[in-house]
């Protein structure tokens, strides 16, 4: 295992063993070993080598390393937004507002543009970070035991040194389009009344979304949608035979930092589909949880915008004029 291990990683060790290195040796000891053979490699790239030659079985040093990175990225990123939430100062860029009542002796006054926004309590999100937890370790983490097999029998690399920046940038684009696409459609269909009785209705379990409620999601649509980020790149490497596993690493952060981020509640100056028209972003996805319809793509707008399921009262306005515009046109054809 550790020969084929030291194969599998391209790079240079003594005997091609780590057993020169004692019966149990240290991840420190191994680590300052591949950086002796091998001074061309940066640090991560030793860190990531010493790894699977101190773990010798590929398969247990993927999924460890997969099932860490995605609980720390997760809730990590998470936790800035819990931190907001409790910070009153950043209310003014909370997306929805609500109607606040005040009651008096004499009557009952409703605040109609009231200020107030909402803001998930601890309870909720506790219990949604509980939930998310639990699926995580039943649903995810045998799924995740099984990537490396699966995707390394389709061509996945896993070696050092790392490929270039530009190559992870183009790859990690074409993704983000593919399994907008996929989350799309899929997205759409699961508003179908059965299937979203069924399926879909645990994730709109809080009308106003918040960085935690991500994956707040039934079993079944975990694994549906979470098809579009895992599957597009194994079927990527299946069809080009050149996909590596740090690239897969890439891009699973940047789409975990998209989910959470456009389920925060919050629209700020800064917030990138300012910059970027056709993100979507957090008030895109906002919308859909507010009004239970429309806006199924998960990081761009152009699907929704071309096939008129736009929600909001803009879009809503915008395909009432075009209806109205259809309906003059007929009566003085």
């Amino acid at each position: 295992m550790a020969t084929s291990t030291v194969q599998a990683m391209g790079i240079a060790f003594p005997n091609a063993t780590i057993a020169g290195l004692g019966p149990s040796p240290a991840f420190t000891t191994v680590l300052e070993e591949v950086g002796k053979a091998n001074v061309h490699l940066n640090i991560l790239e030793r860190m990531w080598a010493a790894w699977y030659l101190w773990m010798q079985n590929d398969t247990i040093a993927t999924g460890i390393m997969s099932f860490v990175m995605h609980e720390l990225v997760y809730f990590g990123r998470s936790l800035p937004w819990i931190i907001i939430d409790a910070i009153p100062f950043f209310n003014r860029w909370k997306i929805q507002k609500v109607s606040s009542v005040c009651n008096t002796p004499s009557r009952v006054e409703t605040l109609a543009n009231s200020k107030q926004t909402k803001i998930p309590t601890w309870k909720e999100q506790f219990d949604c970070a509980m939930l998310v937890l639990l699926g995580h370790c039943t649903v995810e983490l045998p799924q995740i035991w099984l990537f490396h097999p699966i995707a390394t029998y389709f061509g996945l690399e896993y070696g050092v040194p790392f490929p270039s920046i530009w190559k992870m940038a183009y790859q990690i684009f074409i993704f983000f389009v593919i399994e907008d696409a996929w989350h799309y459609w899929f997205h759409r269909a699961l508003h179908y009344g059965p299937l979203y009785k069924s399926i879909h209705k645990l994730h709109h379990t809080y009308s106003a979304p918040f960085g935690l409620a991500a994956e707040y999601a039934s079993p079944i649509e975990v694994m549906l949608l979470g098809f579009g980020v895992v599957g597009s790149p194994i079927v990527w490497v299946s069809l080009t035979g050149d996909l590596h596993l740090f690239t897969m690493y890439m891009w699973i952060v940047l789409r975990l930092f998209q989910a959470i981020d456009a389920h925060s509640g919050y629209d700020f100056p800064w917030s990138l589909r300012h910059f970027i028209p056709f993100w979507a972003g957090a008030d895109h996805h906002d919308l859909h949880h507010e009004k239970f319809i429309g806006n199924y793509a998960s990081s761009f707008r152009w699907w929704d915008y071309f096939l008129d399921t736009e929600a909001g009262e803009a879009a809503a306005k915008k395909r009432r004029e075009k209806k109205l515009a259809q309906l003059k046109a007929k009566k003085t054809q």
